[in-house]
């Protein structure tokens, strides 16, 4: 039997368990809390002026969509000048989403013969941990996957909608209902999932379990044990509660698609997307908190997104409100939107800081990647990526700083490299790459 117990376990139920110092204990001594990588995409690009600092270095001030991450600041590491060459050729949209991950050439497709190129950096970092965690990688995306063709440029819809590949021709498709993130994250299947619906919740399938594990920790790991389950509760509560009830907005007159498109739409969506996303960042948290995996990918929303943001006062459609051109209040309602991802990602950031592991917190034990395949969406513009990275990666990323890249192509997977060799994944090169960022 290992030294460190993985899982509590109860019918059918098992639930990974947290960094705990009273058995991370190996033949070699006391062993280092695990790395863990997450990449968090969101759609259409940015208005490029008020993402980017001013100033470059380590005393630079974050710029007005960047705002939301303030409190974080320190943890931060900010990039420009990246680019995607690759995406080029291709339908900008739909070719910049799905190579995200790949850097490489997506093929123009219908859809019989999709191909991106090359393996997704989680899903090549993935294969590492095969038999080391209860999921291998978490693939989650806050809307439902697109299907059909984009008769305007013949191009399958379904790239919008993928930025996980196992191989270059099969997609990972995403997890995008947050109830099935949830008990794929404790392996309970759809019979356990009855099972457990009624009365009985999670933590009462695990509990004598955890009672019993409980005289082998210190008084530290204890805590640390009571504060994850009570996550663990807290979590499906919340989810329990949302699921509860509509959620979904009144339609509004200004909604520029016709109602039977967004009727269409919101038949698709189980919860309100802002519940959506919250949720799936919260079992992010959760994911990595129970070493339950070490590699999640998401989708904040697909690309191209006719998804409106009502509850921050922006009624239109976001991907309309990114083709701009130049106007000044579609331009305020771009930012706003972006601003809107960014606060997601902040909250991310904070909640895993906020979570004590080893000798500092969890977030320094995670490499957080946060971008758009895109730039200016008004302009399709691969090149000068929104690109921002959060965590220390147990030391090897050098957050504090804005680093910018000057010149013709410093390719966005020569951050995919770096992410690959701080994992411990010895890699001179992956996708387009030239070079390394750290």
């Amino acid at each position: 039997m290992k030294t460190r117990r993985r899982f509590l376990q109860g019918s059918g139920v098992s639930l990974s368990l947290p960094w705990l110092e009273s058995l991370a204990t190996g033949s070699g001594g006391r062993m280092a809390p695990p790395l863990r990588a997450a990449f968090l995409h969101f759609p259409n690009g940015a208005w490029m002026d008020d993402w980017t600092p001013a100033q470059t270095g380590t005393s630079y001030t974050l710029s007005p969509i960047l705002q939301p991450l303030a409190p974080v600041q320190s943890e931060l590491l900010v990039l420009t000048g990246l680019d995607k060459a690759n995406s080029r050729p291709g339908e900008a949209h739909l070719a910049s989403t799905a190579n995200f991950l790949t850097g490489m050439s997506v093929r123009a497709t219908t859809g019989r013969d999709i191909g991106v190129g090359g393996v997704s950096l989680d899903q090549h970092l993935a294969k590492s941990f095969v038999g080391k965690t209860l999921v291998p990688s978490l693939v989650l995306g806050c809307e439902p996957v697109r299907t059909g063709v984009d008769r305007i440029v013949n191009w399958t819809l379904l790239y919008s909608s993928l930025i996980s590949w196992e191989t270059p021709q099969r997609p990972v498709m995403p997890e995008t209902n947050p109830r099935s993130a949830f008990e794929s994250l404790f392996n309970l299947d759809s019979d356990g999932a009855q099972r457990t619906a009624g009365n009985r919740r999670l933590l009462d399938l695990v509990l004598e379990d955890a009672q019993g594990l409980r005289p082998r920790l210190g008084r530290d790991d204890r805590t640390r044990l009571d504060q994850y389950l009570d996550s663990v509760q807290t979590v499906e509560n919340r989810l329990r509660f949302i699921e509860s009830a509509d959620r979904h907005p009144a339609p509004t007159s200004r909604w520029k698609p016709s109602e039977h498109d967004r009727e269409r739409f919101l038949q698709t969506m189980p919860l309100m997307y802002s519940d959506t996303v919250k949720l799936m960042i919260d079992l992010l948290v959760l994911a990595f908190r129970g070493d339950a995996t070490r590699v999640v990918s998401m989708m904040l929303a697909n690309d191209a997104t006719i998804q409106t943001f009502e509850f921050i006062g922006v009624p239109y459609a976001a991907h309309q409100v990114s083709h701009h051109q130049g106007n000044a209040e579609q331009i305020d309602h771009y930012r706003r939107i972006t601003t809107w991802y960014v606060q997601q990602f902040a909250d991310l950031v904070t909640a895993l800081r906020n979570i004590p592991e080893g000798d500092g917190t969890l977030l320094d034990h995670c490499m957080l990647l946060f971008g758009s395949g895109l730039s200016d969406g008004n302009r399709h513009d691969h090149m000068n990526l929104p690109v921002l990275m959060a965590g220390r990666g147990g030391g090897s990323v050098p957050v504090g700083q804005h680093l910018q890249f000057t010149g013709d192509n410093t390719p966005l997977c020569n951050l995919h490299c770096s992410i690959l060799n701080a994992m411990g994944l010895p890699a001179n090169q992956f996708g387009d790459s030239n070079g390394r960022i750290f």
